[in-house]
């Protein structure tokens, strides 16, 4: 059981098998590690099974949410960066949203080579069905937590956020 008197978690048992194998080892890291990648593994795996009936994966959705908070189509380099997926599965993606009719290419007006991707009214309806359900999954997910308790963990993740991606660029 944690110091904190809470119930023990998976990320507990984890830390408790490796300090069997490994005493006197610290392995305080997997607390936040593990639980943000416990987390991250629950919520998407959720998505996942939720974006079913829709017919879009969730990459597939992201590259949707991309187009969709945008003002202006996007090239496809544009998307990648926003989403995090690479440049290949951005064009993979890409090619089957545009095959359900969920996204359309347009050539650039002033270089046509340029490619232009955006959502067609089937893919904003997609996006408008699914985006509110998201975020009510993930709010139910934080029930329990008040208001004072979000802002500090969201400050907490922010700073984390921060370190790792410092962290990884060098």
């Amino acid at each position: 059981m944690s110091d904190t008197a809470q119930p023990e978690d998976f990320v507990d048992h984890v830390r408790l098998g490796w300090a069997e194998t490994h005493p006197g080892f610290d392995t305080r890291p997997i607390d936040v590690i593990g639980r943000i990648t416990r987390i991250s593994s629950l919520a998407l795996s959720q998505l996942d099974r939720e974006l079913v009936p829709s017919g879009v994966t969730r990459p597939e959705f992201e590259v949707l949410c991309a187009l969709a908070r945008s003002n202006t189509p996007l090239r496809a380099s544009e998307v990648t960066s926003v989403t995090g997926l690479s440049g290949a599965s951005t064009t993979k993606h890409a090619d089957r949203l545009v095959g359900l009719g969920l996204v359309e290419r347009r050539r650039f007006e002033r270089d046509g080579r340029v490619v232009l991707l955006s959502l067609t009214e089937a893919g904003r309806a997609v996006v408008d069905a699914e985006f509110p359900r998201r975020v009510e999954r993930e709010r139910c997910m934080l029930d329990g937590f008040t208001d004072d308790e979000l802002d500090t963990l969201t400050a907490l993740l922010r700073r984390l956020t921060r370190a790792v991606e410092d962290h990884t660029r060098h």
